[in-house]
């Protein structure tokens, strides 16, 4: 029977494996990944009308646009609807020029490298995806996107 002595020297080397399995097990959830595709939506209510397209690829890389109107005064359905289609013709013809950018992703929200504020935020249980638009000094607004396989579809 192993003395007293004998069983603490084992006693590092087991309480050494379990501190690194802990360590594995929060490393890999502090560096989740963020999902990849690509997705759209359009956000109105009686002052905005937001077009948005996101991309994430698989190294991470974003691209995400989101043209908009801010509306002051009453405008009729069939001026918004133009006004609509003309935010959706922008996007797309300046999607191929949009600059790709890194943001952080905490497994649910992406930030600005450093920042507080959501840029976008995920809901993995759902499949999710939502922009956060904001404006000046106006509440931010939370744009539903969809995802598609193709953009303009």
């Amino acid at each position: 029977m192993p003395g007293k002595l004998e069983r603490m020297k084992h006693l590092p080397s087991r309480f050494l494996a379990v501190a690194l399995a802990g360590s594995l097990a929060l490393s890999a959830c502090a560096d989740p990944r963020p999902p990849t595709g690509r997705w759209e939506g359009v956000y109105e209510d009686g002052n905005v009308i937001i077009v948005a397209r996101l991309e994430i690829k698989p190294d991470g890389v974003i691209r995400v646009s989101a043209p908009n109107a801010i509306i002051e005064t009453p405008v009729p359905t069939d001026e918004r609807s133009a006004l609509r289609r003309q935010l959706q013709e922008r996007l797309t013809a300046s999607w191929p020029y949009v600059d790709p950018l890194r943001l952080d992703f905490d497994g649910k929200a992406f930030r600005k490298p450093g920042g507080v504020a959501p840029q976008l935020e995920w809901d993995g249980g759902k499949k999710q995806m939502t922009l956060v638009f904001y404006s000046g000094n106006r509440s931010s607004v939370h744009v539903p996107l969809a995802a598609v396989s193709e953009f303009g579809t």
